[in-house]
């Protein structure tokens, strides 16, 4: 892994500040974020669909920079660095290298592709400062330095450095970074070394999307419905994954089988070939699901839990470390890491809640910290940084009550033990409560999807009951 790249404008390396602020951004791709880290710490963290109300907003997160400023207490120019997640140059020279691979295929992709990389991303850099500038109201020249670190260091970092362990493995999986798709590190105190990884176009996160989009979801979005799809189904067609998709090898790694797959130059994620295999076409969107979708769920949900639980083992041997970090979107797949906090051979598990690309808006600002600074980390063993994940914006009470009474909403003020009682009384007389929604929405501060999703959950064992879910869906 090549170093954090820097672009100067203006500001020394170390300012004579009491206090080092460094602002974290990812943007452009989806899930746009922003994070602030003053002296190591997280102050405030937030992703831009919270604000703009689009969900994945790719765009840049202005005002979840805004909120983060706010937070600190901090103008744009009192930064001392400003760090994007990911390093375009690399991600566009895997495009070039890719199209160039399979020419003539992906000739209409291509077409697609460059207009807005020769217009944009080749000079985010400009675009970045621009938009930098807008929000600091100041000139270009007096915005603080400006970073820019890879896609998997940043979700590395985000695994690592905000975890309890002073020592730990970091595996790092998703669909594609700039080059890399799966990356391993060894984290200890303030440093994470990489050890190796899977290149692009071979990627259990894009192996895992294909087959979304083959059962009717959406891409980088609705990865969590085939996940929550496998369960209704049994695993009938891994065999044929195995015998035809992806090659997997006892410690883990993996090469798929790219003559199934239309990712690297077309406009779907897999092609006719993939269809004669299973004997379909891909699912229509919102048509009704059938066995076999749930079948074919269930299938890859088994494939991809075995290609985890293979590689964890060869990392708890490489490493001989006890703890294991993850990150990166196929950390999302909780089922899977269930699998790997019951089976697999680490007895500490700790997940970065922000796993998507949203938090590599964390990771490249704490690497900042730790890794360009070399700044030292204190970690317990017991508590981690994230404070719950509640990071980003919190309402008090008036302030909700000033929002429901703006929409004319009927609602009731209650103390704890008032709402504890009739919670309570609601569960007995066979109601549903959707308790932690109003709890974080409201109460508590909130920051990405995936996380906010995770704390809406309901009393444990109501779902076994039939009546819940059948009033539930």
């Amino acid at each position: 892994m090549s170093p954090i790249e820097e672009l100067t404008y203006g500001l020394s390396d170390f300012p004579e500040d009491p206090f080092m602020h460094i602002l974290g951004i990812s943007a452009y791709y989806h899930d746009s974020a922003a994070c602030l880290v003053r002296d190591g710490k997280i102050i405030g963290a937030a992703q831009e669909e919270r604000f703009s109300r689009k969900k994945h907003d790719a765009d840049f997160p202005r005002q979840a920079v805004q909120f983060c400023l706010d937070e600190a207490g901090v103008n744009l120019d009192q930064l001392d660095f400003v760090v994007f997640y990911d390093k375009p140059f690399i991600k566009f020279e895997r495009l070039l290298e890719t199209y160039i691979a399979n020419t003539p295929k992906g000739f209409r992709s291509f077409v697609l592709a460059m207009p807005v990389w020769l217009k944009e991303k080749l000079y985010l850099k400009f675009l970045l400062r621009k938009e930098l500038a807008e929000i600091g109201d100041c000139t270009k020249n007096e915005l603080p330095k400006l970073l820019f670190s890879e896609h998997h260091q940043s979700h590395a970092a985000s695994a690592f450095f905000p975890s309890p362990f002073k020592e730990a493995a970091v595996i790092c999986m998703d669909g594609v970074g700039e080059w890399a798709t799966t990356t391993v590190w060894h984290g200890v105190e303030g440093s994470i070394d990489p050890m190796w990884q899977i290149d692009f176009p071979h990627s259990l996160g894009l192996l895992y999307s294909a087959f979304t989009y083959f059962s009717g979801f959406k891409v980088n979005s609705g990865e969590y419905k085939l996940m929550g799809l496998a369960p209704y189904g049994e695993p009938r067609y891994e065999k044929m994954i195995r015998d035809n998709l992806i090659d997997i090898k006892p410690d883990g790694t993996f090469r798929l089988q790219m003559t199934y797959f239309e990712y690297t130059t077309g406009l779907r994620m897999t092609n006719d070939r993939f269809t004669n295999l299973f004997g379909r076409p891909p699912r229509k969107p919102e048509s009704p699901l059938t066995q076999q979708d749930m079948d074919i769920a269930a299938s890859i949900q088994s494939v991809t839990e075995d290609v985890i639980l293979r590689m964890a083992r060869t990392v708890h041997k490489e490493t001989g470390s006890t703890n294991l970090c993850l990150a990166g979107g196929v950390a999302l797949n909780c089922v899977a890491n269930g699998r790997l906090q019951r089976e697999g051979p680490f007895d500490n598990l700790w997940v970065q809640l922000a796993a998507g690309d949203a938090g590599g808006a964390l990771g490249c600002a704490m690497a900042v910290w730790h890794q360009y600074c070399e700044k030292p980390r204190q970690a317990n063993g017991q508590l981690d940084q994230m404070r719950g994940a509640y990071l980003g914006p919190r309402f008090l009470d008036n302030e909700v009550i000033v929002e429901l009474d703006h929409v004319s909403a009927v609602y009731e003020q209650l103390q704890d033990d008032q709402l504890f009682e009739q919670v309570a009384n609601l569960l007995n007389e066979g109601k549903v409560v959707g308790w932690n929604f109003i709890v974080v929405v409201f109460s508590w501060a909130y920051w990405v999807e995936a996380v906010l999703m995770g704390f809406v959950n309901l009393p444990s064992g109501i779902t076994k009951n039939c009546h819940y879910q059948e009033a539930i869906n």
